[in-house]
This record gives C-alpha cells, structure tokens and sequence, in this order.
C-alpha cells in the first residue's frame, strides 16, 4: 500500500498572479488545498522539496500529510503545472481525504520475470499498451503499483486486468471489459518463419494424393 509521505508547506496569504509571483520569488511554489469539506486554502511549497517528491515519478499517486503551520492534513496531489521551458514546477493542487473516502488514482504497472519468459526468450517484443491503470480505492488502500509476473507469458499471449491480484475493496475504473495491459508481439524473423511453415504445410497438403477410391 502508499506510504503516507510528510510534506511541509506555509499558509500563503494573498491569491492571483501577484501573490502567486512573490511566493516563486521567495523560492516557494505556491499551491491550493480543496476538497472534503471544507473551504480551499492557499499554501506554499519548499521549491526543492516538491522537485524532489515530483522528481520520484508517482507525486500523483502519493499520499502526503502535509504539515501547516502545525495543522496536519492527508492530502494527494492532483496537479502540477510546469514551466513550458525550464520545467520548474509552477503550482500545484492537493487534494484533501477524509477517512473512509474513495479516490480514483494512476497507478502504475511493473512487470517481472521478463528473463523467463518464454516468448521473450523466443525474441518477442513486451508491448506495453497501458504503463498505469486508472483505479478506484479507499484511500487507505492505494497499491504503489500493479505486479504483472510474465513467468509463464509466451508470445501473442495478451495480460488482461483481470490476471491482476487487486487488493480489496480495488476496482479498475474501466468494468465493462477485461482490459489488455500488455501482450507478447513475435518480432518479424519469428512471424516470417511462422509464415513459411504455414505455406510449406500448404503445398504439403496440397501435393498429398488423395486417398478416396478412383472410379
């Protein structure tokens, strides 16, 4: 399950560009807090503390109790702006979670077992078609990622949603099909190889005498 991160921030007085420009000049990133309940606040992240915690690559599906000024709050990051140059994190949003609430989070997908894999021994290509799958979880339940072991995956065999061990109470947002999160592609020496054998048993088939009783 997430672990729940610390996080310290300041009560940023002041909203708008102005305030929002004097918060990033004092080496701060200016942020809101909203949701459960409870009217929207206006904060102010540590620059270097929030590239660091964006810098892990999941700072959307974390959880952080974020410290102001002493008042502790459970709290997800749901945004992040960026500077469309430098990359520099502009402003961010933070989510409030009340105990016992539902969130829908990206979680992200690791694979296992790649060199055992039959059909990746045998040359194949793991095509990825989702790196995280969209789930609804309580917010004490947050997986920090999907296991997908590919031990026994053999090429053009397909890994549904459905051969994930989700934890209880986890359901993908997606219910009205059993989703593909990766397949086995036969690299193209594999499938012109496959191709020959299908024309050889063709013209194999073809060249057999028939054995019916001539007339």
């Amino acid at each position: 399950m997430s672990q729940i991160l610390p996080l310290s921030a300041e009560k940023r007085a002041g909203a708008g560009t102005g305030a929002a420009r004097a918060t990033r000049r004092s080496g701060s990133v200016p942020g809101i807090v909203y949701g459960g309940g409870e009217d929207p606040e206006t904060v102010a992240v540590e620059l270097a503390a929030l590239k660091k915690a964006v810098g892990t690559g999941k700072f959307l599906s974390t959880l952080y109790e974020l410290d102001i000024a002493g008042a502790k709050t459970r709290v997800i990051p749901r945004a992040v702006q960026f500077h469309p140059v430098t990359d520099v994190p502009l402003h961010v949003d933070f989510l409030r979670l009340k105990e016992g609430a539902t969130i829908v989070v990206a979680v992200p997908v690791r694979f296992h077992n790649e060199g055992i894999s039959p059909g990746l021994k045998r040359g194949g290509v793991l095509n990825i078609v989702r790196h995280e799958v969209d789930l609804v979880c309580p917010v004490d339940l947050i997986p920090d990622h999907l296991d997908i072991d590919l031990a026994e995956a053999d090429v053009n065999d397909s890994i549904h949603i459905s051969a994930v061990a989700l934890p209880e109470g986890v359901r993908p947002t997606i219910t009205d099909r059993d989703f593909t999160i990766a397949t086995i592609v036969a690299p193209s020496l594999l499938k012109s190889e496959e191709a020959a054998s299908e024309a050889a048993a063709e013209t194999a088939a073809a060249e057999t005498p028939s054995t019916e009783a001539k007339s």
